[in-house]
């Protein structure tokens, strides 16, 4: 048997779920070559840190399980905080600015708040709810990202929206996570719609960060945003007061504003 660090076997777990979403004790043993009495204790330990799930025989990747859930089943979940953060966020938006939009359950909510505004905008989105949400207010110019299209979710991913982005400046992009902590940031589940964040967090001169309480302390696939690259992050009342603190001390220019 092969030694490797219990950090590097765990990580290389990680990016076979990615992979695969879901894999057997077998599999695992074949692939990293360690005994099954290694793995499963991985495996326990790696759920009890809300990495995976483990199934009889194997494991599977949280972040695959969310995604199957549907969009209305996403919608639902913290409805109320989602939209008590999106009522917020309207009133950081002035007339005539470019403002950029996620295609979040969250950021969905403020795109159905901006509908019935009648402030002049440019709104970026890769959301194809977002968009069309939007382009129902004709004081609204509705710039989509164009992208693969997401399996079973209206969503855009990947890297053909980066050129767009480049002719564009945003005065400040809007954006929710699977999962945030501070040593890594905005995460999420999908590596091609993590690419696609980074540049629109790098094309946006400020970023406001939509999270609920619930997605603190939760790690996803991977980082799109460090918490040095958000400047503000608006979130419920459920947040935890240890949790703001630790943020404000890693990040003391960040703003945390709680609705």
């Amino acid at each position: 048997m092969s030694k490797m660090f219990v950090e590097e076997r765990r990580q290389q777990i990680l990016d076979l779920l990615s992979e695969n979403k879901r894999i057997t004790i077998q599999e695992l043993v074949e692939r990293i070559n360690v005994s099954d009495a290694t793995l499963r204790n991985d495996l326990a330990k790696m759920e009890k840190d809300h990495l995976l799930k483990r199934t009889h025989g194997g494991a599977i990747s949280l972040d695959y399980l969310e995604q199957e859930l549907t969009l209305s089943t996403r919608e639902s979940t913290n409805k109320n905080e989602k939209l008590s953060i999106a009522m917020k966020a309207f009133e950081f938006i002035q007339d005539d600015q470019s403002i950029m939009l996620d295609a979040s359950s969250t950021a969905l909510e403020l795109a159905k708040l901006l509908s019935k505004t009648q402030k002049r905008l440019t709104i970026v989105t890769n959301g194809i709810n977002t968009a069309l949400e939007l382009n129902q207010n004709r004081d609204i110019t509705v710039i989509l990202l164009g992208g693969i299209l997401q399996k079973s979710s209206p969503i855009l991913e990947g890297s053909l929206g980066i050129d767009l982005l480049s002719k564009i400046n945003i005065d400040t992009f809007f954006v929710s996570a699977n999962g945030f902590t501070i040593t890594n940031g905005m995460q999420d589940f999908s590596v091609y719609e993590v690419e696609l964040k980074k540049y629109m967090i790098k094309n946006a001169a400020k970023v406001v960060g939509l999270l609920d309480y619930s997605k603190f302390g939760k790690n996803s696939i991977a980082t799109f945003a460090s918490i040095t690259d958000i400047d503000i992050i608006i979130t419920d009342q459920k947040i935890a007061d240890n949790i703001k603190q630790e943020i404000l001390t890693a990040s003391p220019n960040l703003n945390i504003i709680i609705t």
